[in-house]
């Protein structure tokens, strides 16, 4: 089995405060799907924002997370279990899931292990749910930098499975019943360029940097971003969507 890996405990701080969230149609198009609201499962929750929306519509969530640090960030809610599980090998029973979710994460997962896991603790007829978001888009000018900075400053300190964020899960196989999922889906946010700091403060490649060269990357490229952004503006601010949503079958 793949070996454990957690890229966001040192900065679980930053990753609750300026990761993006996500919009309710997410939400709202999954309810469409299943069948019941008793249980649910999301893995590789994080912060729990997830958790704590579908907290609304379910009996009972349990989320699941390698990383410590983010599960002590994460919000409380009565309905909500926590509790650091591998993916691929958790201590739920069988047929426990009405719908199990993962967002932004199953890249890191060892996807063959975990799709066997979610077929056994899925009840049949159950839904999965998989999605994540790509580059964030600003105005051209901010852009072209951000791609910049992407793709060679921090671009080789990217671990590998990024890839699959970069080609939209199309290369993450998905052995289920597929229901189409709504195109066209999107974050939509405002920001300060302070935020932008924050959120490039979040990514993995930038704590790789910084080990590897003993100095933040972030500081030097916001510092040109500031050329064409003022520190008192907003700007809108978009990350697109995608996601693959299926039904589970025994």
């Amino acid at each position: 089995m793949k070996s454990i890996q957690d890229n966001f405990s040192n900065q679980s701080q930053f990753y609750k405060k300026y990761r993006p969230t996500y919009p309710p149609e997410i939400y709202q198009e999954l309810m469409l799907c299943v069948k019941s609201r008793n249980q649910c499962w999301d893995c590789g929750t994080g912060n729990g924002q997830v958790a704590a929306q579908l907290a609304s519509y379910f009996t009972m969530v349990f989320a699941t997370d390698v990383s410590q640090n983010q599960l002590d960030s994460a919000q409380r809610k009565e309905n909500i279990i926590y509790s650091v599980e591998r993916a691929e090998q958790t201590s739920f029973a069988d047929n426990q899931f009405d719908l199990i979710t993962v967002a932004q994460a199953i890249h890191w997962f060892d996807v063959e292990a975990f799709h066997q896991e979610v077929k056994r603790v899925g009840k049949n007829g159950g839904i999965i749910s998989i999605w994540g978001y790509g580059l964030l888009r600003i105005e051209p000018e901010v852009n072209a930098l951000i791609d910049k900075f992407y793709y060679e400053i921090v671009g080789p300190f990217w671990d590998k499975e990024r890839r699959h964020i970069d080609n939209s899960y199309a290369s993450i196989p998905f052995d289920y019943k597929e229901i189409p999922a709504k195109k066209n889906k999107s974050i939509r946010t405002s920001w300060t360029i302070e935020q932008l700091a924050g959120y490039f403060n979040s990514w993995s490649s930038v704590q790789h940097f910084i080990k590897a060269n003993t100095y933040n990357p972030v500081d030097e490229i916001i510092s040109k971003i500031k050329g064409v952004w003022k520190s008192s503006d907003r700007k809108e601010v978009q990350f697109p969507i995608f996601m693959k949503i299926g039904e589970i079958e025994k």
